[in-house]
């Protein structure tokens, strides 16, 4: 039976640039376009690859800089034919226009409790249809952030799905109550939680499948993985952001080809792997005893060696 696969991209004005007061044109375009290699080249590569993309939309910032530049992002995404979801980074809400620190504000969903984040939440989901977007069915916490009021909260508000559950970070911020190594969708406080894909990278050390995490080889044994092992869901993650540099400046070669090759493997294995949006709802096998792929040191060691380069030379800014 296929698995299916969300191929999930967290799209957000970063924080670090606010926190560097960089003026607002030079802050939207090395949150949403860094470098070339930003949302328009993502769309561009699964328009390609005939891939479907879930783009999580994180719309708070809308508070201080206004609506704008959030419809210019979510109509590119939906005439690309792609899917908006909701993401949130509470931090922006109790900050004003000048304020790059945001001492007022707690930085994770789950710090938050069921009576606040269900407002946060709501108000979210608010901006996100005023900025243009279908009303969302996926939610994902910034930092991937959540807990099981997070789930009520999503529920009452009638999401179906919650795919804030990442084993690699659990049990904080990612505190969700299910195992850190669940990676199988399993229904919870009446939504589907859909965790993050994870692999083990060395003996009880859990990795999350997003590009700058894994190496185009970890992400083939992940996916191979998962279709040897008739796994219920992948689902990946990506930043509008990951493949430029952290300062925004210049393309990061490393992670450029880890998305490309990405692209490329799911397009070659969509009978087996093909890409949903998670409003198509899908039918998901639920309660799966699904597992991480094992350690290989030998990945590992790539990986590493990968990283260094990465580190030293695609990371440095012009």
């Amino acid at each position: 039976m296929p698995t299916p696969v969300f191929l999930t991209v967290d799209v957000e004005i970063m924080w670090r640039h606010h926190a560097a007061g960089l003026d607002p044109a030079t802050l939207f375009e090395r949150s949403f376009e860094p470098a070339g290699v930003g949302l328009s080249y993502q769309l561009e590569m699964l328009r390609r690859h005939d891939l479907k993309g879930s783009f999580f939309v994180d719309p708070i910032p809308a508070l201080i800089y206004g609506l704008d530049p959030f419809r210019r992002v979510i109509d590119a995404i939906q005439s690309a034919g792609q899917h908006v979801d909701l993401h949130l980074h509470p931090n922006w809400t109790n900050i004003a226009s000048g304020d790059h620190q945001g001492s007022l504000s707690r930085f994770h969903l789950s710090d938050y409790n069921f009576n606040e984040q269900l407002s946060l939440i709501e108000k979210a989901r608010d901006l996100l249809v005023a900025a243009g977007a279908l009303p969302p069915v996926a939610f994902r916490g910034g930092n991937y952030a959540g807990n099981d009021d997070t789930l009520a909260a999503l529920a009452t508000l009638g999401f179906d799905y919650d795919t804030s559950h990442n084993g690699s970070v659990h049990p904080h911020p990612s505190g969700i109550g299910l195992p850190a190594r669940q990676i199988a969708p399993i229904a919870r406080g009446g939504v589907i939680e859909v965790p993050v894909t994870l692999i083990e990278e060395r003996q009880g050390a859990l990795r999350h499948f997003q590009i700058c995490a894994l190496s185009v080889d970890e992400m083939r044994a992940a996916l191979d993985h998962a279709v040897d092992q008739d796994h219920a869901v992948v689902t990946i993650v990506s930043h509008g952001f990951e493949l430029a540099n952290r300062a925004g400046t210049r393309p990061n070669a490393v992670h450029v080809r880890r998305f490309d090759m990405l692209c490329a493997l799911l397009d070659e294995r969509r009978d087996v792997l093909p890409t949903q949006h998670f409003a198509d709802r899908p039918e998901l096998r639920l309660g799966q005893d699904d597992t991480p792929l094992r350690p290989n040191m030998t990945r590992l060691r790539w990986r590493q060696a990968e990283q260094l380069w990465s580190n030293m030379v695609s990371e440095r800014a012009l």
